[in-house]
Order: structure tokens, then sequence, then C-alpha cells
């Protein structure tokens, strides 16, 4: 068994505004296990946490520069390092992390060239193939609570008792698209939603659209033009296609709002390019989610996508990230069932486990997601 005797936890880079960390209880959930842990300085303190507070929790506790944290057996980060990260890390140690193997050639090939043991939080699922770490409630809240208060905003009839119902259209009918479907009846916001009823102001209808309705797109023209908020909630096998191209955009309201759950960015350095669900929408983060139609964020989109139509945009890298504390106590409680695999059992990991923690684990490896065909239980 290949031992963890040392967890690295490092602070996240390079994305405008995410500030999020594991919380002390995350830290005082490791007491009980034989092994160093190792914060960045500074770990913590954009949500208003100390040294004390960690070291509180956790006596254990040694606070050290961002590149020693990479030189740890066990890294664990919300979300995925740079390139330049994994560079810090040695050959065969560790890391957990959001890595999106699909839609992250790059780092795929950097974890394979530093034979990195990698387990993805975002490929963790069930025997049913159900996501095991994430909070799609959150996803879903963070996203629809800020395009209501925009429409809010926008909307000149917003508190017409005139107006008809408002009318949302959510691309995608898996998890996510389900949470946002139930959100949107409650505009995301009780504050907002007591006010509707008090006003006796008509509420929302939810419309999903999946691919048997995308694929016409014939079909498209009336659907959106009777659509006020128009969410992407979908999971594509092929980041190289859109499911509305960009033309398709002109039959929204010129009010309507187009809110991105899903984070997949933009990548001109593959071919055929990655691109967004929806063709020439901006790509955001948690300090800037909010896109006007003329903002400058459009220079960065590659110039082989159109982004002639455009309508006010919600976008954001994470979404759970505009609630910080809230997201991270989440993915502490899903987290720690496999950090508790790992540690008992190192990587000696199994498929055909009793555990399911550790089937899920499993599928959360590189080797599970480059090898799909040759298990019995592939998606």
């Amino acid at each position: 068994m290949q031992k963890i005797t040392s967890i690295g936890l490092p602070k996240i880079y390079g994305i405008n505004g995410e500030i999020r960390a594991f919380l002390p209880s995350f830290i005082e959930k490791l007491c009980s296990y034989d092994i160093d842990i190792f914060l960045e300085e500074n770990y913590g303190v954009e949500m208003g946490f100390h040294k004390e507070d960690y070291l509180k929790a956790n006596n254990k506790v040694k606070f050290v520069p961002h590149e020693e944290i990479y030189k740890k057996d066990l890294v664990i980060v919300l979300k995925a390092p740079k390139i330049q990260e994994l560079e810090m890390m040695p050959k065969k140690s560790s890391l957990i992390s959001m890595l999106h193997y699909d839609s992250r050639p790059k780092i795929v090939e950097k974890l394979k060239e530093k034979e990195i043991i990698s387990y993805s939080m975002d490929s963790i699922v069930d025997d049913e193939h159900n996501r095991m770490v994430v909070t799609y409630e959150l996803t879903a809240l963070g996203g629809i609570r800020a395009a209501f208060q925009e429409m809010k905003k926008r909307k000149k009839d917003f508190f017409s008792r005139n107006r008809g119902p408002i009318k949302v259209t959510i691309i995608g009918m898996g998890q996510l698209g389900v949470r946002a479907g139930r959100i949107c009846m409650s505009f995301g916001d009780e504050a907002l939603l007591d006010k509707i009823i008090e006003q006796d102001l008509p509420g929302v209808m939810v419309q999903y659209i999946g691919r048997h309705i995308t694929k016409h797109k014939n079909l498209l023209p009336d659907i959106f033009s009777d659509t006020d908020l128009l969410i992407d909630a979908t999971r594509r096998i092929d980041f190289s296609k859109y499911i509305v191209p960009n033309e398709y955009i002109k039959f929204l309201k010129e009010d309507s709002i187009i809110l991105d759950l899903t984070a997949d960015p933009y990548d001109a350095s593959v071919s055929p390019i990655q691109v967004k669900a929806i063709e020439g929408i901006p790509h955001g983060d948690v300090k800037k989610y909010i896109f006007e139609k003329d903002d400058i964020a459009y220079n960065d989109i590659p110039s082989q996508v159109s982004t002639k139509h455009r309508r006010v945009t919600l976008s954001c890298s994470g979404w759970p990230g505009v609630l910080p504390k809230e997201s991270m106590k989440i993915y502490e409680e899903k987290l720690m069932p496999f950090v508790d695999v790992l540690l008992k059992k190192g990587h000696n990991i199994t498929l055909t486990s009793n555990n399911r923690f550790e089937r899920g684990l499993y599928r959360g490896t590189l080797d599970y997601f480059l090898n799909l065909n040759q298990y019995e239980d592939k998606i």
C-alpha cells in the first residue's frame, strides 16, 4: 500500500473573485489520522479565517509557502491547479480537485506526464453514475438568484400585475437542470418571492428542452421568442459543438437574459476549438459574471466564434463561489468519506470494492477516464 503521510491544502490563484478554502471544521476532521497537514500561508484569510482558527481545529497544522504545498503526498484544492502548479508536484504524488478531464486536455496531458495519481471530484460518481461530490443546489441557486436580481432591475413591467408569467427555458434535463427549475419557482430569493406573493403578481413558468428539441433548430425561434430567461444546464460529450448557434439568439426578446450555469470555458488552443453550448456568450468568474451586450469581454472570445447576436448574459466559472462558506461546508461533508478511503487504504483502491465510496473514488481516477471502454460499467 502506498501510504499517504502528508496533505497539502493550497490557496486558489488565477480565478478572479475565487476565495474559497476548506473550513477549519474540515481540518478538525483530519485530527484522527496519522498524517502531517500543511496549509498555505494565509490560507482562508479571504473567507475571514486566520491561522489561529485552523490551529485550534487541529494543532498538527503547519503553514508553508505556496510552492511547498505542492510537494506533499496528497494535494487537495477545489479548483484545478494551473499547469505550473502541477509542475511543482513530485512524480507519482496525488491530487484531489475539480479537474474536469473531459474539457481540460492540457491538464490531462500534464497529469499523465508527471504520473500524478489524480481523483477528479467532478468524475466521482456512484453506481448509477450520479455525481457524489457536487452541489447542484448552490450552482443553480447562485446563478438564478443573480439572474432574477438583474431581471428585476431591467424588466420594466417586472412588478406590474398586467404582465404575464415570467417564462424560463432550461436547456438540459439532468440533475442541475431539475434543481434550476425548482429554484426558479421561488426566484432564488425568499424576500423577492414574498414581495411577488404580497403584490399578487404572476409567478414563473418553466419549460425544459432536451436533445430531441435542440437537434431540430427550426423549433427554437418560437420557443425563444417567448422566453424571458434562457438557462444552459447541459452536460455535453462533444465540447466542440454548439447546442444553440449564435444566430438563434436573435429570436430572444431584447430584454431576455441568458444564464450560463455550466462553466464550460472556450479553448482555442485545441483542435477543433472548445466552445460553450450557447455560441458567442462570454465566460465569467466570481468577480465578474454579468455581461452587457457591449461588454469588452466579447473581445476575449475566440475569433472563430460568432458573437453577432447578444443579450445580457450571466456566466461564472463556479457559481457556488458566490456563496463561499455555504458551498465549502457541503464540499467538506461530501468529500470527507473519499479522503477517509485514501488515508486508510492509500491508492490501492478497486472498482469491485464493497465500499461505495471506494468504487466512486476509483471512477474519479484519470485511469478510469482514459480507459472507460475497458470497464463493464462504462457510462
